[in-house]
């Protein structure tokens, strides 16, 4: 099978000095120019160390990034499996593209031909820090993107990291401290050429990293100014006073996620997404508690075993857990803070309000 690199990174100078550093004798490249994405054309280059070998302009209805990826990219990198000429490719990510589709869409359909090798994150140790913990939007920093693209920066920098194999930074960096605390899985390295014909990837393992309502925990002992904070707990929580504390949670983190318990909605098991100061709450499905055996399997594998090691006698897999990664964080305000937004035992739930209503209204624990 062809061993496929996908590099991303919202940084294009540096992503593409990345895969510019892995384009090797009997590696193919594949670039995308997305300028003229906004008029509905992206144009996709291949070449090797000794020029060009493909060049299309893929047209599009609708402006979009992934969507040009979509399907072409397979097709293309099949054909160069096909000659038996190649060694590997690369694949140059845009910015606003998602490798978490390219990786799932290549172990979908061409499984006998493609394998995934590396799924490589390039991150700007300068500015990484400062736009993994902002409120800027992927638009608002000039990437070319669909217009109802609404993400933010950290989100869209976060999830690549999250779902990468191995992140290029300078390793002493504080950067590097950040990208490792939100993946401790990943590789660290300071060249894209120390990868060439390494194998990192486990699909499995890299969609566990990214999937809704886990929790990111440290694999050894962490020091210096980035940490990561576990929260749990077997009460719900109060609505009025979660909501009200929002900002003050997420205030210096870059990554926050888990699952949550609100006492307004017993049936619901909610999921915790915040990336930099950007906070997603929404419904994941029901409780294990809640659904007969047989539907177990559609929660998720992580959670099931979570519920196994702590299940409790009178709620069950009920509980919240949440972790927390960033920069100087100051644990036990954190912990206070989290702490008191729990429902006390003397408060009644028929008697609260709940602000978070408006933003779940018609989504459903089904």
């Amino acid at each position: 099978m062809l061993p496929v690199t996908l590099v991303s990174g919202v940084d294009t100078t540096t992503r593409d000095g990345a895969a510019t550093d892995l384009l090797l004798p009997g590696t193919v490249l594949v670039e995308y120019d997305v300028r003229g994405l906004a008029g509905g054309s992206v144009v996709r280059i291949a070449r090797t160390t000794e020029g060009v070998i493909d060049r299309e302009v893929i047209r599009m209805n609708h402006p979009c990034v992934s969507c040009a990826m979509r399907g072409t990219l397979v097709e293309l990198l099949r054909s160069i499996a096909a000659v038996h000429r190649y060694d590997a490719a690369v694949v140059n990510v845009p910015a606003a593209g998602d490798p978490e589709a390219l990786a799932e869409e290549i172990g979908r359909d061409a499984a006998g031909e493609l394998q995934v090798s590396v799924v490589l994150a390039v991150v700007e140790a300068g500015s990484f820090v400062a736009d993994a913990t902002g409120e800027e939007l992927v638009r608002d920093r000039g990437i070319p993107t669909a217009a109802e693209d609404n993400r933010a920066l950290a989100e869209a920098i976060v999830h690549q990291v999250e779902y990468a194999d191995a992140v290029l930074v300078d390793p002493s960096s504080a950067a590097a401290a950040l990208a490792q605390a939100l993946n401790p899985q990943a590789r660290i390295v300071g060249r894209a050429r120390e990868l060439a014909g390494v194998q990192l990837h486990d699909r499995a393992a890299a969609r566990a990293r990214v999937e809704p309502g886990t929790i990111s925990a440290p694999l050894r002992e962490e020091s210096g100014p980035v940490r990561t904070f576990l929260f749990s707990s077997d009460r719900p929580f109060h609505p009025e006073r979660l909501y009200d504390a929002l900002e003050d949670l997420v205030d210096r983190t870059a990554r926050g996620k888990g699952t949550v318990w609100l006492a307004t909605r017993p049936q619901a098991r909610l999921g915790w997404d915040s990336f930099g100061t950007n906070i997603s709450i929404g419904v994941l499905g029901r409780w294990l508690a809640d659904l007969p055996a047989d539907r177990w399997p559609e929660v998720s594998s992580s959670h099931r075993a979570r519920s196994a090691l702590e299940w409790h006698p009178e709620h069950g897999d009920r509980a919240s857990y949440l972790s927390f990664t960033g920069l100087d964080l100051d644990i036990w305000e954190l912990e206070r803070r989290l702490n008191g937004c729990v429902l006390r035992a003397d408060e009644e739930v028929r008697s609260l309000t709940d602000p978070f209503a408006p933003y779940l209204e018609g989504s459903t624990a089904a």
